[in-house]
């Protein structure tokens, strides 16, 4: 499984960036608003969504710093999880905030944060995706209180550091609610997770992150440490966790 999730996520991360780069030419070079987002479009500023949006390519792309995206109850679909299209890409654009209500559906990755630091994403439904938020690269993004699922893998952190993963609903995500891979000194809290083949998943590389308080349930292995890694191995913590099974044993707390 180890495997499996790390292959999956590397590959996300050249394709979606090679989109990115190509979107954001194409709407820098038509000269478009920033005023009423559509499709394709660079963002700055304060966005607010005034519609839904069915997108053919990609959804948004953060086109600098301290950008606001509120959905405002309205949803941003995309052509399916298996084309190579992102809802909203955030890349290298600091102080990021992307608000919901509102829903993100059917591309590879719902949001990707790439080499982008304090990114905040929160009260968002996410649905349909590969992956439904992607970070790598990324420092201290914060995920919280989002309806995550069903979708291939929930949350997934790739290369990146300090993320903190918050109070979020996660359920039928196939692969894993959380995945970690080459992540350090994350925090993994107070989320509900369930239906997924891992619920959260920390690969051998990721180091010094903690899990706590979270509700893992009816995963086929609800924490999963690389696959049975000891913990004094790559420091990650796992701290008063409502789950049944874990990878070493002994990593649950079951109330």
């Amino acid at each position: 499984m180890s495997y499996i999730l790390a292959t999956i996520l590397v590959a996300l991360a050249t394709i979606s960036g090679v989109n990115i780069q190509s979107s954001m030419q194409v709407a820098l070079a038509q000269g478009l608003p920033l005023s009423s987002p559509a499709c394709g479009q660079v963002v700055h500023g304060n966005i607010t969504l005034t519609a839904n949006l069915v997108c053919e390519g990609d959804g948004l792309i953060v086109g600098g710093d301290n950008t606001n995206i509120n959905l405002n109850g309205y949803s941003i679909s995309g052509p399916g999880d298996n084309s190579s299209k992102v809802g909203i890409a955030v890349p290298h654009s600091n102080n990021v905030v992307i608000a919901g209500s509102g829903a993100i559906r059917s591309f590879q990755a719902g949001v990707l944060i790439t080499g982008s630091e304090n990114t905040n994403v929160h009260r968002v439904t996410f649905e349909g995706n590969k992956i439904a938020i992607f970070m790598t690269g990324s420092i201290g993004s914060t995920i919280e209180q989002n309806f995550i699922g069903p979708n291939t893998i929930g949350v997934a952190s790739h290369s990146s550091i300090g993320v903190q993963i918050h109070a979020n609903m996660m359920t039928g995500n196939d692969l894993a609610g959380v995945t970690l891979v080459n992540t350090d000194k994350g925090q993994v809290d107070a989320n509900s997770i369930g239906g997924s083949r891992n619920g959260i998943f920390l690969d051998a590389q990721s180091t010094k992150n903690t899990i706590l308080y979270n509700n893992v349930l009816k995963n086929d292995v609800d924490i999963n440490n690389a696959d049975g890694l000891p913990l004094n191995i790559n420091g990650n913590e796992l701290l008063k966790n409502n789950c049944f099974v874990s990878q070493p044993s002994g990593g649950c707390n079951p109330q």
